[in-house]
């Protein structure tokens, strides 16, 4: 059976620890942040990143530099057979395309997921992705699967703020004063490519009921048959408010009863467009 090495980025919510209990590398997502460079879970914790968030910092994103991708792939390859590499979805980020390029060296042994996921989901795609692998599944062959599922996920976020989605220019500021003095809390989706608006109602407690919803409209029609058969599972998220998270969670578990849910801080290059005090909940089909 070959020896697959499995590669994923922050972007999925696994940091340095958990990724060593799983037996996985996970590269740290780049930020420049007033001018000086960070990496996820290394130089820069969650609690540093909300600081600066609120401070009004200037915060970009960048991705892993090609030379540090090249250079864990060069150690993992060592004494390893493939590696399966899970970057972020390629519609929100440009280190997919670029691990795909330099993938084109590797002679097949690098195998590149462009499934398209972020976040609790992407981390999903990991978790199968180490189960393919010790089924005994080639580099190619987990790629595979986990492509051919790349639609079948969906996050669900409710926002605290309208600050940034003005900042960022998905909103004008007119719209995002309104919104303020009405009380209006968006609910975005990330399923694909894309972050989409998905309802806007107002106040939070209203929000939450339309993720539920939404979730339970999923689960009645896009994977009902999946549903039934145990193979979908759903997870929490969140940007700086555990204590939130965890009320959520207790909300989740009375309307969905007997499912365990998985909870992670949300994706930081996902909350620097969000703000704090963000909720989510993911649902993945799963292999």
């Amino acid at each position: 059976m070959a020896r697959i090495a499995i590669v994923t980025d922050s972007n999925s919510g696994i940091n340095q620890a958990a990724g060593k209990e799983l037996g996985i590398s996970v590269l740290p997502m780049p930020f420049y942040i007033d001018g000086a460079l960070f990496l996820e879970d290394i130089t820069l914790s969650q609690e540093a990143f909300y600081e600066y968030l609120e401070r009004d910092a200037d915060i970009s994103t960048s991705q892993p530099a090609l030379g540090d991708v090249t250079a864990l792939w060069d150690k993992l390859l060592a004494d390893h057979d493939e590696i399966v590499h899970i970057p972020m979805s390629s519609g929100l980020s440009s280190s997919c395309q670029s691990a795909l390029m330099l993938a084109d060296d590797y002679g097949g042994r690098v195998q590149v997921v462009n499934n398209q996921r972020i976040s609790i989901t992407q981390r999903r795609s990991v978790l199968d992705a180490i189960q393919l692998a010790g089924q005994g599944k080639t580099a190619a062959e987990i790629r595979e699967e986990l492509e051919r599922r790349k639609f079948e996920s969906s996050i669900y976020i409710c926002l605290e703020t309208l600050k940034y989605l003005k900042k960022g220019g998905r909103i004008t500021p007119a719209a995002a004063a309104i919104g303020t003095v009405l009380g209006l809390k968006p609910v975005l989706q990330i399923q694909g490519e894309k972050l989409d608006a998905y309802a806007k109602v107002r106040g939070k407690k209203a929000a939450r009921k339309t993720m539920i919803d939404a979730l339970r409209k999923d689960l009645d029609a896009r994977f009902a048959q999946e549903w039934a058969a145990g193979t979908v599972r759903l997870d929490i998220a969140y940007s700086g408010n555990p204590e939130e998270a965890e009320d959520w969670k207790r909300e989740l578990a009375e309307a969905f009863p007997g499912q365990t849910f998985h909870m992670d801080p949300l994706s930081l290059s996902v909350s620097c467009h969000i703000g704090y005090g963000a909720l989510a909940a993911a649902i993945s089909v799963v292999v």
